[in-house]
């Protein structure tokens, strides 16, 4: 038994008439006789579960909510984008091209999230904040602020990313991490723990030293230390001093580290 209908009262999105949808039966939260929101087809809200498009909130192209997920208030959902399983999109917040909202993620505020991105966990992306191109937000991660996440990038666990930051390229936020104001994360870098960055000068990537030519990340943490991540190496500066002495000694591979070391200790500003 289908569990709304297509009404009369239509609006014009574009060159698409979509129509105000209205409940045929109780389901979920909805009450027989209620009106939604609109959707240009019923390919785009599904006839089964609780899946619903409320307020002035539209879906249309080959868009598509189901599940139990909600597309409320002045939302848009359009393009091929999928809004599903227990997820939320609301207030002013977009979802289009092929990205996927999915889980118990919520959408809201001004967000965007576009192309091919992804969110889904618990995730949040809120506020003027953008999720696009390949990128994924999952877990407890929070998306907020003007921040930008994109490229193939991936924010997850209980990171937040806000402010003006940008995380990009190939880039990876986890564990407790913020990224704030206007710091920049990008290429290979991992940033990860207890890292706190709020500007360019709480980070540091570089590439194509040592044996292997990784990318080796250095960032300031909540407490003030400077942790560097290169291959199986995680531990503060002092510690990597450590390491690259033991390891490599004063071989060409372990001068090219004691360089880096001298390069994040003036970037850093750490004493000799």
């Amino acid at each position: 038994m289908k569990k709304y209908r297509l009404t009369e009262e239509t609006i014009r999105v574009g060159n698409r008439t979509l129509y105000r949808i209205q409940a045929l039966r109780d389901f979920g939260e909805v009450k027989e006789g209620e009106l939604g929101g609109y959707i240009e087809a019923e390919k785009n809200l599904s006839q089964c579960c609780d899946a619903w498009v409320s307020g002035n909130a539209w879906v249309s192209g080959n868009a598509l909510v189901y599940g139990d997920a909600w597309v409320s208030d002045n939302a848009w959902v359009y393009g091929n984008a999928r809004v599903y399983g227990n997820a939320q999109v609301s207030d002013n917040a977009q979802v289009s091209g092929d990205a996927w909202v999915s889980d118990n993620a919520w959408v809201y505020g001004n967000a965007r999230v576009s192309d091919n991105a992804w969110v889904y966990g618990n995730a949040q992306v809120s506020d003027n904040a953008q999720v696009s191109d390949n990128a994924q937000v999952s877990g407890d991660a929070w998306v907020s602020g003007d921040a930008r996440v994109s490229g193939d990038a991936w924010v997850y666990d209980d990171a937040c990313v806000s402010g003006d930051a940008c995380v990009y390229g190939d880039a990876r936020v986890y564990g407790d991490a913020c990224v704030s104001g206007n710091a920049r994360v990008y290429g290979d870098a991992r940033v990860y723990g207890n890292a706190d960055i709020k500007t360019t000068g709480d980070i540091c990537s570089m590439s194509g030293f040592g044996s292997e030519y990784r990318t080796t990340t250095a960032f300031r943490t909540k407490n003030g230390d400077v942790h560097v991540s290169c291959g199986c190496f995680q531990g503060n500066l002092e510690a990597f001093c450590q390491r690259v002495e033991s390891t490599h000694g004063n071989t060409l591979y372990g001068r090219e580290y004691k360089k880096m070391i001298e390069m994040l200790k003036i970037h850093f500003e750490v004493e000799p």
